[in-house]
């Protein structure tokens, strides 16, 4: 499974970098805002500055809603860096769009999907990725978990090399959860991907062990 962490903030990803586990990178307008990254120019950039940090894949978000906005935007990320994956959204003009970046040889990850036809729509005109939102979706009551399994399973039915990346990941049961039904990509907060390391035992094992050890070298 491979680990992106969904995020412009280039402290987190610098650490995640040097944990050694990180996979790629998501990020988005409102998360760009959010580091106060506006303006064209000033995001642009700041996608450059991702790809100069990860050695994977980096999900670079259109903005446009027709098919020629999204495609005259795409082509414009996909030359930033070979490391972009055009992030498209899920909308007719959106498939349309993904259609002509894969024949064009544009990587792309198509976004805010919600339902298995939507995924299926995204692997068949060649999606790379598909994004199906699990946090969202367990917002409403419905089981965003369940979505993914659904999609694997019709994804390994035909065959489709669009990989599932579990996206609006919010805690480490979501990511385990996500893994044990074969997602082939997560995406989440930093915050969730250290969580995985928590566990009171380990806690307590490793105090004994530094006490033991303690105890030891005083005689």
């Amino acid at each position: 499974m491979k680990f992106f962490i969904d995020t412009a903030n280039l402290a987190d990803i610098r650490e995640a970098q040097d944990m050694g586990i990180l996979d790629g990178v998501t990020t988005n307008p409102s998360l760009m805002a959010k580091e106060g990254i506006t303006g064209k120019d000033n995001v642009m950039r700041h996608y450059k500055q991702i790809c100069d940090i990860v050695e994977g894949d980096v999900s670079a978000e259109v903005l446009g809603t027709t098919f020629d906005e999204m495609v005259r935007e795409g082509e414009e990320l996909a030359e930033l860096d070979e490391n972009i994956v055009v992030k498209v959204p899920m909308i007719k003009d959106g498939i349309k769009a993904i259609k002509y970046f894969t024949e064009k040889g544009i990587r792309t990850n198509c976004t805010l999907v919600f339902s298995a036809g939507q995924a299926l729509l995204a692997a068949k005109a060649g999606a790379t990725y598909v994004s199906p939102f699990v946090g969202r979706l367990d917002d409403i009551s419905t089981d965003g978990v369940a979505l993914i399994e659904q999609i694997v399973t019709i994804y390994r039915n035909y065959g489709y090399t669009t990989e599932v990346l579990a996206a609006s990941v919010r805690h480490p049961m979501h990511l385990v959860q996500c893994a044990e039904i074969g997602a082939d990509v997560m995406t989440g907060p930093l915050s969730v991907i250290k969580a995985l390391l928590n566990h009171p035992l380990t806690d307590i094992g490793l105090a004994k062990f530094l006490e033991d050890n303690k105890k030891a070298a005083t005689k």
